[in-house]
């Protein structure tokens, strides 16, 4: 299931916005600095943030809360990896498709 949300706006003088990941027990996690929301289902979402694209796996995931203006995403589920999808290897930047399918 693709699924497309921006929280870009028009506003080019708005400061670089801070990201951050908060989780709760493994059942809720709060993440601010979501450009958008690529894709999700009920096994991975899949974000792209200020710091890089970042896949979320687990079961019976489900959004929670998307606030597109603040750049802010709340998942619920039992979670189970939480990981960036890009190379901190000084090598030139790929596509999206490219690190998803290494």
């Amino acid at each position: 299931m693709n699924q497309f949300y921006s929280s870009q706006s028009s506003n080019k003088d708005k400061p670089a916005q801070n990201h951050d990941i908060i989780m709760k027990n493994r059942k809720t996690i709060e993440i601010t600095g979501v450009k958008h929301v690529e894709s999700f289902d009920h096994e991975e979402f899949l974000l792209e943030t200020v710091q890089g694209y970042l896949a979320i796996k687990g079961v019976q995931l489900k959004m929670q809360n998307l606030n597109v203006e603040q750049g802010s995403v709340a998942i619920e589920g039992r979670i189970f990896e939480i990981s960036y999808l890009d190379d901190q290897d000084g090598e030139a930047s790929k596509g999206f498709f490219s690190k998803l399918f290494k």
